[in-house]
């Protein structure tokens, strides 16, 4: 690896581990304010934030997906049920769009082991299976367009693949306005 590129990797170590110590802290935060045991409890307390609600609301979104401690559509509902659709609509992307981008970040960096520690291994080993017969690229593709589908165990397989940056960040923002548009729709039905 030629100087540039020691100096980008060490840019991008460094800058993750500051992401990943903010992002921790506000899990630390989250649950010592309850905002993650229901979408309820955490629609009125991002309410009673007020402005800095929505600043709130796109740091959980990122910290759902980089540490996968509740599950994505839950969160994903909250946005719609606090801000009206068009506003959660929003929200909902970036967050998940910035929380997707660390993911991958993380595991370029980390790796598999970093991934082990976060996910189930059978689970892991389901997604892994596609990396290795170069079908990958297209599985990455449903599983974020489609809602329910283990996204962020995605992005950060995704991370560890052949998928570069580019196609990664393409297939994520074609990808989730789709999702996120099914999630607003729901949250209008009932």
């Amino acid at each position: 690896m030629d100087k540039d590129g020691q100096r980008l990797k060490r840019i991008m170590t460094i800058t993750t581990v500051i992401i990943t110590v903010f992002l921790v802290a506000f899990i630390i935060y989250a649950v010592k304010m309850n905002l993650l045991t229901s979408p309820e409890v955490l629609v009125d307390r991002i309410k009673k934030y007020g402005i800095i609600g929505p600043i709130i609301f796109l740091l959980l979104q990122i910290v759902q997906v980089v540490f996968p401690v509740i599950p994505g559509g839950a969160s994903c509902l909250v946005g719609p049920l606090a801000f009206g659709p068009i506003e959660g609509f929003i929200y909902n992307y970036l967050g998940l769009t910035l929380g997707s981008v660390f993911a991958y970040m993380l595991s370029r960096n980390f790796g598999l082991p970093l991934i082990k520690k976060l996910f189930k291994e059978e689970t892991i080993n389901k997604y892994l299976k596609y990396i290795r017969i170069k079908k990958f690229e297209a599985i990455f593709f449903w599983g974020i367009l489609l809602p329910g589908a283990p996204d962020d165990l995605l992005c950060y397989i995704a991370g560890i693949s052949n998928l570069t940056f580019r196609k990664f960040l393409i297939i994520i923002l074609v990808g989730k306005p789709l999702t996120l548009i099914f999630y607003s729709l729901f949250v209008k039905l009932f």
